[in-house]
């Protein structure tokens, strides 16, 4: 079931569309600021608020990357995998990632803190390498600017 803080931003963004299928996006993300990601039952309430199909709405929610439909930690850590990034260190920015958290790319830490995953690009090439964790960019990344990061959000 939708929240009724779920369904009022839905309207928000009702209010100022053509129809309710121009919101899909911005409904998903609703979703998963609210719950951190967006369930099967989630996306069924969802098609079914917007009056749209579940396949057409699932079709929306699987093509962006940065929809969850599986669950993910209190924190996503999205680490850039750009050329730019690759050539200013993105293997040892991954491996020291990997390491600290004890996961691999797309896992979850076992406390639910911390779920990595790759983007293509964050478009701070000049920043490189660089992560976004939850919507705040880090650029510059070493293995020490990395553990401080990280230790403020344990």
């Amino acid at each position: 079931m939708l929240s009724e803080e779920e369904k009022k931003e839905i309207d928000q963004e009702l209010s100022h569309s053509p129809t309710r299928q121009a919101v899909v996006i911005e409904a998903l993300k609703i979703i998963q600021r609210h719950r951190r990601w967006v369930s099967d039952d989630s996306l069924k309430d969802l098609a079914e608020y917007l009056e749209m199909s579940l396949d057409a709405l699932d079709s929306v929610a699987t093509f962006y990357s940065l929809i969850f439909r599986r669950e993910v930690g209190e924190h996503v850590i999205l680490i850039c995998d750009s050329v730019s990034c690759w050539i200013m260190g993105y293997d040892t920015v991954l491996d020291h990632l990997k390491k600290k958290l004890g996961i691999d790319l797309g896992e979850t830490t076992a406390d639910g803190k911390f779920t990595l995953l790759t983007i293509p690009c964050l478009g701070v090439c000049e920043r490189a390498p660089a992560m976004i964790i939850d919507r705040e960019t880090y650029g510059d990344l070493t293995p020490e600017r990395i553990d401080e990061i990280i230790d403020k959000l344990k």
